[in-house]
């Protein structure tokens, strides 16, 4: 007699469907009472089971978790169970002491509107003093590194300026020409309707220069760059290495954020002169298609470009890069523990970077424009 838990075994003969008759006040079950053979017989099991004394498993022929259910609902709270024989009793026995077991606790009711909310700003503070810990924390290892620059991993920094500069390159040259067409393309419709087609290398050249250009490398920036930050991190998380680093008194933010932070300031100025500079060349072969010179486009960038506006967008670019890598470096850093921690923290790194941008971009744009630059 062959019978199967719920780790089954090999069978060695074909198994036979089960079968149920009622035989007096006894219930005989016949066949391999399995889960992938007991669907047609279950409703009819628990039917002919109802006033049986007692039911009989001298007839099973396997027996799993799903067929020791069926057989003590058949049963019932008074009814015997009987014929089985040691294997199937064995399976019977587990399945009945799980049965008995504690059950889990219910899922607890949700909150309701005004303890939401208290719980949803005590998170927000509990975040933001975290985040304002973190801040301190790198800007006192930062003036730690200044006295004692041999702190400071130059491997580690020459690594991520590869990662996050020389290999951003093409993306940022591909962008920056597209931008600059699609620019130029549309000032001119507009631009011919009041014949001023001239002023489109004016036009475009400004928007590069001191908004385009480094709100878009900071955009690749945050979704190359601090996703990869954020991702390395959290898998170091994940797999308690931050936390091996500092039984070993190595401290974290040193070895790992130091690095990144550093690279992404030195970065993001170049990025955002490449996204320039292709833009202007994108810009100049729509102009050259419309039938306007190469010298006119120069004349026009001359007039209209000074060093003043160049440096103000390369000095926005510096902090957009320093707030996109420290926003990915703590997303990864305070990843949880599930399947889910290292891609949560990819995202929180994305978009907290886009959002940072977007509101240091604003707040430029008001300073700049009390400063009258």
């Amino acid at each position: 007699m062959a019978h199967r838990d719920d780790l089954a075994q090999p069978m060695t003969e074909p198994a036979e469907d089960p079968t149920c008759t009622r035989d007096g006040d006894r219930l005989l079950l016949r066949g391999a009472l399995t889960t992938e053979r007991l669907g047609a017989v279950w409703d009819r099991v628990l039917r002919e089971a109802q006033g049986a004394a007692a039911v009989d498993l001298s007839g099973v022929s396997a027996l799993d978790t799903s067929g020791a259910a069926l057989v003590l609902a058949a049963a019932g709270a008074g009814g015997r169970i009987e014929g089985g024989e040691q294997g199937v009793d064995a399976v019977l026995q587990r399945a009945r002491a799980a049965l008995e077991g504690p059950r889990p606790a219910p899922p607890g009711k949700g909150l309701s509107l005004v303890p939401a909310l208290g719980a949803w700003g005590v998170g927000r503070v509990k975040a933001a003093r975290d985040g304002l810990g973190f801040i301190g924390e790198s800007l006192v290892l930062s003036l730690a590194v200044l006295r004692h620059p041999r702190r400071l991993r130059l491997a580690d920094v020459l690594r991520h300026l590869d990662e996050a500069g020389l290999r951003a390159f093409p993306l940022a040259i591909l962008l920056g020409t597209l931008i600059g067409v699609i620019l130029a393309f549309q000032s001119s419709v507009a631009m011919r309707q009041f014949g001023a087609e001239m002023y489109i290398p004016a036009l475009v050249g400004v928007t590069l220069i001191r908004e385009l250009g480094p709100l878009i490398a900071a955009i690749i920036l945050s979704g190359r760059t601090g996703s990869a930050y954020a991702a390395e991190l959290g898998t170091m998380t994940v797999n308690e290495e931050v936390d091996a680093l500092k039984i070993m008194g190595v401290e974290p933010v040193a070895m790992l954020v130091l690095p990144r932070l550093l690279a992404a300031m030195l970065v993001m100025p170049v990025l955002a002169l490449v996204m320039n500079l292709a833009g202007l060349i994108g810009m100049g072969l729509v102009m050259a298609s419309l039938g306007f010179s190469s010298s006119m486009v120069i004349n026009q960038l001359q007039n209209w470009l000074n060093l003043g506006a160049l440096a103000g967008g390369l000095g926005k670019s510096v902090v957009f890069g320093l707030a996109i890598a420290g926003i990915g470096c703590r997303a990864g850093l305070s990843a949880g523990r599930g399947p889910r921690a290292v891609g949560d923290a990819a995202t929180a790194a994305v978009v907290g970077g886009i959002v940072s941008t977007v509101v240091l971009d604003g707040i430029f744009a008001v300073v700049f424009y009390r400063l009258g630059w």
